[in-house]
């Protein structure tokens, strides 16, 4: 793979080539697919999407959008230092075709904001119920009326795919979706990969699935255009399936992401009470002994200042860790053999799995998670049901009053039956993901009678 491919400016629909040298310095193509999706629907939806925990109602506990806030600001961090290596290492970017260091930072910056735009709500879970409806629940029958790859869509269902879809979904006047640039897109897909096989082979790229079959068309076009290295190709043939490489800068989008859930769900924790302050200090503090400065840090006297202090050492010492891993393995990256994540490389591996084991634990396990994560099984199951078996009703002409009045509450494009029942299933689904964790609620007090 090649850098001058891999950055490219174009977008769905254009005619001509984008060219980095023509660009207007003060609004850059990659700053606009920033602004597209920060002024989205989709994403203003994550400010009340959980991160950790659900349905909280304190304020300094993160959503998905703080978080994705976050992940984008430490995205720009690592773009930017990581592009001014690559621009020394190949200055023929920056000599002949434009390119500074502020691209690297604006690509991953938007990719990062994106991250997990198509996550349902409830956190996790979310993603699990969708597909446990599928698998075990009323859905799974359809298994027998799908096809194997569209049937793996649904019971996998995958925020990451949701979030390619989102981004790139054809609607009546909004041919490409938001229209960002194949850059970014490319960079968002951490798993550039249909559903199946599932987990081909260790390659951290392989972990999971990247777009559902209807975009598969698209993804294939981009990752043509950006030149990633195809791993596998179905050749027209039943069965088979198509796969590549990833954007090497999708390695510090997922960087960006790693460092910001260590870090910031660990200071969450200590926040709730969930986690001791000496227990968590003593952890951060093994992180950033090199760096920290003593007098300093005895100098604060509230637990919110230490804490943030460290906080910030932290993942400034994990940012300089992830690109010096990144500059060091470029031409691996390139060629599509670097198997894991770069904080998997990193030489504060064990200082970070201490600190994660201590989030799941004290966190991730906690008594208000599991018991939110339980009423968002049931939630989420609820809503799929009744909005499935009205579509499905729809689509046999055998639709009764009462489903007439559940479709109503549907937005218009998800009422849509003349499609494929493979489509209507994921377009519920999809309606479902795009649901605040409020909203997921309102919609079942509604449904089940208990709230007029």
């Amino acid at each position: 793979m090649n850098w001058e491919q891999l950055l490219s400016l174009r977008r769905k629909g254009d005619k001509n080539k984008r060219l980095r040298n023509e660009q207007d310095e003060t609004r850059l193509g990659f700053d606009v697919d920033y602004d597209r999706i920060i002024f989205s629907a989709a994403f203003r939806s994550l400010q009340d999407k959980t991160q950790v925990i659900p349905l909280s109602k304190t304020d300094f506990v993160h959503t998905r959008l703080t978080h994705s806030l976050e992940v984008s600001v430490v995205g720009r961090s690592l773009g930017r230092l990581a592009g001014q290596k690559i621009l020394e290492k190949h200055p023929y970017l920056k000599e002949i075709h434009g390119y500074g260091f502020n691209d690297f930072g604006a690509i991953v910056a938007a990719a990062a904001l994106a991250h997990d735009i198509g996550n349902p709500p409830f956190g996790h879970s979310g993603e699990k119920s969708i597909g446990e409806y599928f698998k075990t629940g009323n859905g799974k029958a359809f298994k027998e009326v799908l096809s194997e790859k569209e049937y793996q869509d649904i019971i996998d269902f995958e925020g990451n795919a949701n979030g390619f879809r989102l981004m790139t979904q054809n609607k009546a006047g909004t041919s490409g979706g938001l229209r960002l640039s194949y850059a970014t897109l490319g960079a968002f897909m951490k798993y550039p990969k249909e559903s199946l096989p599932k987990r081909p082979s260790k390659h951290i790229a392989d972990k999971k699935f990247g777009f559902f079959q209807t975009e598969k068309t698209a993804f294939v076009e981009i990752a043509q255009e950006l030149g990633l290295i195809q791993t596998r190709s179905d050749n027209g043939k039943e069965g088979a399936s198509v796969s590549f490489a990833r954007h090497p800068l999708t390695y510090l989008v997922e960087a960006a992401d790693d460092i910001c859930y260590t870090i910031i769900d660990f200071e969450d924790g200590i926040n709730l009470g969930l986690i001791s302050e000496d227990y968590a200090l003593e952890y951060l503090i093994k992180l950033v002994k090199d760096t920290i400065n003593t007098k300093k840090y005895n100098a604060l006297e509230y637990r919110e200042d230490r804490l943030s202090y460290l906080r910030a050492l932290a993942i400034n010492t994990l940012i300089q860790d992830a690109v010096s891993i990144f500059i060091e393995n470029e031409e691996k990256i390139r060629q599509g053999d670097f198997g894991v994540s770069l904080m998997d490389k990193s030489k504060y591996d064990a200082q970070i799995k201490d600190i994660i084991s201590l989030s799941v634990e004290k966190v991730y396990r906690s008594a208000e998670v599991v018991e939110k994560e339980i009423a968002g099984y049931r939630i989420i199951s609820d809503i799929l049901d009744v909005y499935v078996d009205a579509l499905v009703q729809k689509k046999k002409g055998t639709v009764s009053n009462y489903h007439k009045l559940i479709l109503r509450t549907l937005p218009e494009f998800y009422q849509r039956t003349e499609v494929s029942l493979y489509e209507i299933l994921l377009n519920t689904c999809c309606y479902v993901a795009s649901l605040s964790d409020s909203s997921a609620v309102h919609i079942h007090n509604k449904i089940k009678g208990s709230q007029l």
